[in-house]
């Protein structure tokens, strides 16, 4: 199972992705119309990236790559599903931005890109998708200028122990492997007409940080968020305007964390 991951899920990512587009979740229209996909979380983070360079690892269909380069920033996306940066590019050019992106495993990224920028950027719903936080702190570490920043936003690791419904204890807070799920709909559409297998892992905190540390990054933020601004997960409320919990859990778990790391200068 591990050995093909990257087919399973670059097929269960082009299944999603039609689906995605044409979803409230995403809201493409808004966003066409000049609506911005960045949450207050990594904005706040990010500052002033005027004429900054920034690599978007994981972009899916580009719309915050998209919204970086809205701000000024020249971006280059990157992603595994062929169908979400071909979305991405047709995107692009319907915005009239010019973010690059493209098409590959992020491991394998140094096969396709030789640059170095001032930002590395991953936000919601990355890491789990990888089997190797170490391998992927390398690549981070590679593609950074030294003294850039690392800027990463995530939903914490408390939130995949539970099941879909928030109910049990279903999954080890810690990495014991793959993770081989099924899924019919999808989070930006439940009812969707579509179903798709996908390979996962559970990364713990202590996991990310030590593998961000020993590739020499020095962690300059650290924040822990009891909200996500994502409605993404079943038996959610929104106590504030773009900001959901679990309603039977209220403020009691962290929902989202994140990082900015520097690296270090030689």
């Amino acid at each position: 199972m591990e050995g093909n991951y990257k087919d399973i899920n670059r097929q269960s990512w082009n299944t999603r992705v039609e689906t995605h587009v044409q979803s409230d979740f995403y809201n493409v229209e808004a966003f066409l119309n000049g609506w911005s996909s960045l949450k207050e979380i990594e904005v706040q983070l990010l500052g002033d990236v005027t004429n900054l360079s920034i690599l978007h690892l994981q972009c899916h269909f580009g719309q915050d790559s998209i919204s970086l380069a809205r701000l000024g920033a020249k971006v280059t996306g990157v992603d595994l599903s062929d169908k979400a940066i071909a979305k991405a590019k047709e995107l692009n050019t319907q915005a009239a931005t010019d973010a690059e992106f493209i098409c590959c495993d992020i491991y394998d990224l140094p096969l396709f890109c030789d640059e170095q920028f001032d930002i590395v950027f991953t936000t919601y719903g990355t890491i789990g998708w990888l089997p190797d936080m170490n391998k992927w702190a390398s690549v981070i570490a590679q593609f950074l200028k030294p003294g850039g920043k690392f800027i990463f936003v995530e939903f914490h690791p408390v939130v995949w122990m539970y099941d879909d419904n928030f109910e049990k204890i279903a999954y080890n807070y810690f990495n014991e492997g793959a993770i081989l799920e099924q899924e019919s709909g999808t989070y930006a559409d439940r009812n969707a007409p579509i179903a798709q297998q996908y390979v996962m892992w559970n990364h713990g905190i202590a996991e990310v940080l030590t593998a961000v540390i020993n590739n020499g990054l020095s962690v300059s933020v650290f924040n822990e968020f009891d909200y996500s601004p994502y409605n993404c997960f079943k038996e959610t409320v929104e106590f504030e305007l773009g900001k959901f919990r679990i309603k039977h859990f209220g403020n009691r778990i962290p929902m989202v964390y994140s990082l900015v790391a520097v690296k270090n200068k030689v």
